[in-house]
C-alpha cells in the first residue's frame, strides 16, 4: 500500500530519513512538482534561485520565473541590456540561450520546459544536458551566447533544486539583472497568469566538455601538457570524489584514467547515498582512506559538489579546505608561474593570504560573500586582473580564467603546483604557513524555520554590531578579547585584538544563519567557534 502524503515536504522528509529504502517515493515527488501550483516568493540569492523540489521549485513556479526573464528581457531596459552584454532583444534571440542542469532529480525535465518556453519567444537555445557550472561559464564566452540557465542549486540537499542564470561574460548575474527577474516573476505569481507548459520544437544538444577543454587550452593559465604528464608518468596516485554529481567523467577527459587515477561515487544517485553533497570534512572521509593507503610519492585528493563548483583538497597527511587552498594558488601562480595582479577574496575568508600577498606588494580587494562580487576583477577587460579570487566557502577562479568558481580548474590547478614544486600539498602548505603565518578557520550554521528567513532574520543579526561595538569585550573560552575592528561588509564580523576574528551573516541560499571564524592558534579554534555559536542564539533569541 502506497503512503498519502499531504505535501513534497512530508514526503521528503520520509525519503531523506532512509534514502536507500524509501527512494521509490520519487514518483510522488515528481507528482507534487508537476501538481502543486502554489505560488512562492523568488529570490535570487548569493548564487540564483534554490526551492524545494516539488514545494516551491515546481513546474509551474519554474515555468513562471522562465516567463519572468523573458519579460525582462524582451523590456529592452538599458541597464539590463549593458549588463548582460548585448544591444536588445534581438541579439538576444539570435545569440542564444545554452540550457541543462546538474546531475539531480528532474534536471532534464525542467531543462526541457525551459527550452520549450525560451523557443516560444524566438530565442535560439542549446541544450547542455548534465555538466558542472563553469562548462556553462566557459561555452557562454566560447559559443557567443547570449546567456545561460544552469539548474542547480549547487552543494544543498538532495530535496533542492535550482536556478543559476549567466549572461554573456559567463559569470554570475549581478543584482541590476537578477532583481528585474524577481521584480517580474514574483508579480506574475501574484496575478491570475499561469504559464502554460511549452513542448521544444527541436533540441540542439552540445558538448560543454570539449568546448570547457578548448577554453582551457586558449586561455592557458595551467599547462595541460605539464598536468598530464604528471599523471602519467610520476610517481602518484590521484583520488576524485565526484559524490555522484555533474563533475563525473569530466577530468577523465582532460587528464585521462589509468592506473594512478580513482574516481569515487561516479554513478547515478539522486540522493547522493544520503550525504548533504558538500565537500565537507566529513565527505572526504573516501578520498582520505585511499590516498593513505597508497605508497605513491605524490598524493593528491580532491571532492567536488554537484554541480563543480565547490572542491576541498587533500593529501595523504591533511585535508586542505579553500582559506588555505586560496592562499597556496595566489603563490604559486604568482612566484612560480610569474602571473601578476591582485588578490580578490570575500570577507570571512582567513587572513592567511593577505599575508602573503602583503609580503609580495600585492594589493587586495575583500568582497561580500557571492561569487558575483568577483567580476569586476575577473573579466579579460578589468583593470585590476585578480591572480586569483576565492571564497571560503570552497570556491575558486583565477587569472584569465572564468568568472564562475570553478573545481574543475581547482584541482589542475592542484596537479601542476605538486608538478612544479615537487612537493605534496601538505609540505607546500607547511612551508607557506611556516613563513607566512599560522591560522586556523572554520565555520558552521545554525539552520532556522523557512518563514524566519529574509528580513526578520536580518533584523535580529542586526542586534549583534549595535551589541559589539569597538572596545567591547568577547569572552573567547576563559579569556576576554576587546574588538578592535567591526566589519559589516556582509554581516558582522568582529576582529579582536590579537588578530582573531569571528563573522556572523545570514545565509543568501539557505535558512540558515552561517558563522566563521579563525583563531591565531589550533587551541583557541573551538573556543572561537563556542563565542560565535553563543552570540549568534543570544540573537536569534531575542
Amino acid at each position: 500500500m502506497s503512503t498519502e502524503f499531504k505535501d513534497a515536504a512530508s514526503c521528503w522528509k520520509e525519503i531523506l530519513a532512509d534514502h536507500a529504502g524509501k527512494r521509490h517515493l520519487l514518483k510522488q515527488i515528481e507528482k507534487f512538482a508537476r501538481d502543486n501550483t502554489d505560488p512562492t516568493h523568488i529570490v535570487f540569492g548569493t548564487s540564483g534561485w534554490r526551492g524545494e523540489t516539488g514545494t516551491d521549485f515546481t513546474f509551474q513556479n519554474l515555468r513562471v520565473v522562465a516567463a519572468g526573464i523573458i519579460e525582462v528581457l524582451m523590456a529592452q531596459d538599458k541597464e539590463v541590456m549593458a549588463a548582460m552584454g548585448v544591444k536588445d532583444f534581438a541579439e538576444i534571440a539570435e545569440r542564444g540561450v545554452i540550457v541543462g542542469h546538474d546531475s539531480r532529480f528532474l534536471g532534464r525535465e525542467f531543462s526541457m520546459e525551459v527550452i520549450g518556453m525560451l523557443q516560444s519567444a524566438g530565442i535560439k537555445t542549446w541544450y547542455a544536458g548534465e555538466a558542472t557550472t563553469p562548462e556553462f561559464s566557459a561555452a557562454v564566452v566560447m559559443l557567443n551566447a547570449a546567456c545561460s540557465i544552469n539548474l542547480t542549486p549547487s552543494h544543498n540537499p538532495a530535496n533542492y533544486s535550482g536556478f543559476k542564470f549567466n549572461p554573456s561574460d559567463g559569470g554570475p548575474a549581478g543584482q541590476e539583472i537578477t532583481s528585474k527577474i524577481e521584480e517580474a516573476a514574483n508579480s506574475i505569481m501574484q496575478s491570475a497568469l499561469k504559464p502554460a507548459s511549452v513542448s521544444p520544437k527541436n533540441v540542439e544538444s552540445i558538448d560543454l566538455t570539449d568546448i570547457y577543454i578548448k577554453f582551457l587550452e586558449q586561455r592557458a593559465t595551467l599547462d595541460l601538457k605539464k598536468i598530464r604528464d604528471f599523471v602519467h608518468n610520476a610517481d602518484c596516485l590521484i583520488c576524485v570524489d565526484n559524490v555522484h554529481g555533474a563533475s563525473r567523467g569530466r577530468i577523465e577527459r582532460i587528464i585521462g584514467t589509468g592506473s594512478r587515477i580513482v574516481y569515487l561515487r561516479t554513478d547515478d544517485d539522486f540522493l547522493f547515498g544520503g550525504v548533504a553533497p558538500e565537500p565537507s570534512e566529513a565527505n572526504m572521509a573516501g578520498v582520505m582512506k585511499v590516498l593513505e593507503n597508497s605508497s605513491a610519492k605524490f598524493r593528491i585528493g580532491a571532492i567536488m559538489d554537484p554541480d563543480g563548483d565547490r572542491i576541498r583538497h587533500a593529501d595523504h597527511t591533511i585535508q586542505i579546505p579553500m582559506n588555505y587552498f586560496g592562499a597556496m594558488a595566489l603563490h604559486f601562480l604568482h612566484t612560480r608561474k610569474g602571473i601578476n595582479g591582485m588578490v580578490s577574496k570575500s570577507v570571512g575568508t582567513s587572513n592567511f593570504v593577505n599575508a602573503i600577498a602583503k609580503a609580495h606588494g600585492l594589493d587586495i580587494v575583500e568582497t561580500k560573500v557571492g561569487f558575483k562580487n568577483f567580476r569586476p576583477y575577473l573579466l579579460p577587460t578589468s583593470e585590476k586582473k585578480a591572480i586569483v579570487a576565492f571564497e571560503e566557502s570552497d570556491g575558486m577562479s583565477a587569472y584569465n580564467h572564468t568568472p564562475e568558481k570553478d573545481a574543475l580548474f581547482g584541482l589542475l590547478c592542484a596537479i601542476e603546483m605538486v608538478a612544479d614544486t615537487g612537493k605534496n600539498l601538505g609540505e607546500y602548505l607547511s612551508e607557506l604557513m611556516d613563513k607566512y603565518g599560522h591560522y586556523y578557520t572554520g565555520r558552521s550554521g545554525i539552520s532556522v524555520d523557512r518563514a524566519f528567513a529574509g528580513e526578520p532574520l536580518l533584523r535580529k543579526l542586526e542586534w549583534i554590531k549595535e551589541q559589539y561595538r569597538v572596545g567591547s569585550v568577547v569572552m573567547i573560552g576563559d579569556h576576554e578579547r576587546r574588538v578592535a575592528d567591526a566589519i559589516t561588509v556582509d554581516g558582522t564580523k568582529l576582529v579582536l585584538d590579537d588578530g582573531s576574528w569571528l563573522m556572523i551573516r545570514p545565509s543568501g541560499t539557505e535558512p540558515k544563519v552561517r558563522f566563521y571564524i579563525e583563531a591565531r592558534t589550533e587551541e583557541a579554534k573551538e573556543a572561537m567557534m563556542q563565542a560565535a555559536i553563543k552570540i549568534t542564539n543570544e540573537a536569534l533569541e531575542r
